[in-house]
């Protein structure tokens, strides 16, 4: 374990007095799945139940030690000053660095998920913030590998190549194999009559169903009443995390009960939880939805209020992420396209997300209100792996308009004082959000009737 230790910060390892057996092998690889098994539980607050048929994933890359040591040194003697005695002892030590490595691993990686370091990454780096932090621990754990099998074998760089080349590619196939966790919440696992998992699990009668669910929750929306203002609502939460998969429930509610929209609500959620319950949030299901809703509501007279929930990012798209699809991203000429299209002219358009004040340019008009959460150079705050809620989605619906006021205009003017204190509050380092208001002079008229 000490020599483990010292191979993986890159130390040249020290063979006099090493020795193995199939019980050290067997301590090791007993050492690393516990391990595995103890980190995972640690990602979960809250009761939990354990998923032991995890126990047959996840081998490939340990089970790949002996070749890799077999290609860089050879079963032979080596001749090569520092290199390993033999390949037994090189795949032992291997195993004592792969635990110091998984800990690391592991140390990181719940660093990451604590602290919102990745979403942090997302906002600022776009679409691959996220991968490129997750990468960075892989990396360096590879590159120790690799020192090691470079110092123990016989300094060959072709045999070394092949070596990264396969490392990377396990790498890559665990990632997207999405292999099953050791432990998932209590509360999901007496949801699932099957294996518990928090990635969809596609099944033929689930894609058959999703047309069905869209289909019916737009041919029960109510027809607009003739001679009143009425108000139909539309929430879309394309990245499926937990907290927006709440939000968008949230703000849904705040509307049925403050604005009158229950039944004139379409929710388009991706999340595994409602994959069989509530249409997908894409950008296709999204066009529909305002193309119904603009067939059956006043142009003139009704309004639109449309509740964007995701990451966000500098250039103004709306991160999707519902694993195993790849989703178009939503960008406000696309949704301002499509509100055009359909004639839909009176719009309340609320963005969730970072850099939001980036939509205003391409949504504002006479007719439109449009509310973001931060302007177009700053992160918002609250989308992390423990949130309940965003700042702004909290600060403004589900304390201003759910009992305090009707008034878009005066909950977001409370909620930007509200989230100005709680990110100080929170320690936000990287400056105020700022949300933004836009609002042209014929959707104050509207908003004033239905108020």
């Amino acid at each position: 374990m000490r020599e483990g230790a010292s191979a993986a910060l890159f130390r040249s390892p020290r063979w006099e007095g090493l020795a193995t057996a199939p019980g050290v092998v067997t301590v090791l690889v007993l050492m690393l799945l516990a391990q595995a098994v103890l980190f995972q539980r640690l990602t979960i607050e809250g009761p939990a139940v354990f998923y032991w048929q995890a126990i047959a994933y996840g081998w490939l890359s340990f089970a790949l030690l002996p070749f890799y040591a077999l290609l860089t040194r050879g079963a032979g003697p080596s001749g090569r000053p520092g290199a390993a005695p033999d390949m037994a002892l090189l795949v032992t030590l291997m195993l004592a660095q792969s635990v110091w490595l998984e800990l690391f691993l592991s140390l990181c990686f719940g660093g990451l998920l604590y602290s919102g370091s990745d979403q942090w990454s997302v906002r600022f780096l776009g679409r691959w913030g996220g991968w490129i932090m997750w990468a960075i621990p892989v990396l360096l754990a590879l590159v120790s590998q690799l020192t090691l099998l470079a110092r123990g074998g016989r300094g060959r760089r072709w045999p070394l190549a092949l070596t990264a080349g396969m490392m990377v590619g396990v790498v890559a196939l665990g990632v997207s194999a999405r292999q099953p966790e050791y432990w998932y919440p209590e509360r999901e696992a007496a949801d699932s009559e099957s294996q518990p998992s928090r990635f969809l699990k596609l099944t033929p009668e689930l894609l058959e169903a999703q047309p069905v669910l869209l289909a019916r929750q737009l041919a029960a929306l109510a027809p607009q009443r003739p001679g009143k203002v009425d108000m139909y609502a539309l929430t879309f939460a394309p990245y499926g995390d937990d907290v927006f998969r709440r939000e968008s429930q949230m703000v849904a509610g705040v509307m049925s009960a403050r604005f009158d929209t229950a039944g004139r609500t379409v929710q388009l959620v991706n999340h595994f939880q409602t994959a069989d319950s509530l249409p997908w949030a894409t950008t296709l299901n999204l066009q529909r939805a305002i193309r119904s809703v603009a067939n059956i509501m006043d142009k003139d007279e009704d309004i639109l209020f449309i509740y964007l929930t995701s990451h966000g990012a500098r250039e103004g798209q709306l991160a999707a992420n519902f694993w195993p699809f790849e989703l178009t991203e939503l960008t406000p000429a696309m949704l301002r396209k499509s509100l055009d299209e359909a004639g839909i002219r009176n719009r309340v358009i609320a963005i969730s997300a970072c850099f939001s004040g980036s939509w205003i340019p391409a949504l504002k008009g006479d007719s439109t209100m449009v509310l973001t959460a931060a302007d177009a150079h700053h992160t918002s705050y609250g989308c992390g792996y423990k949130s309940e809620l965003t700042f702004f989605g909290r600060a403004m619906f589900d304390e201003q308009l759910r009992s305090k006021t009707r008034s878009f205009e005066q909950a977001h003017a409370a909620a930007r004082e509200i989230i100005r204190q709680r990110e100080i509050d929170a320690g936000k380092d990287d400056g105020y959000s700022n949300p933004q208001l836009s609002a042209g002079p014929d959707i104050r008229a509207k908003l004033a009737a239905i108020q």
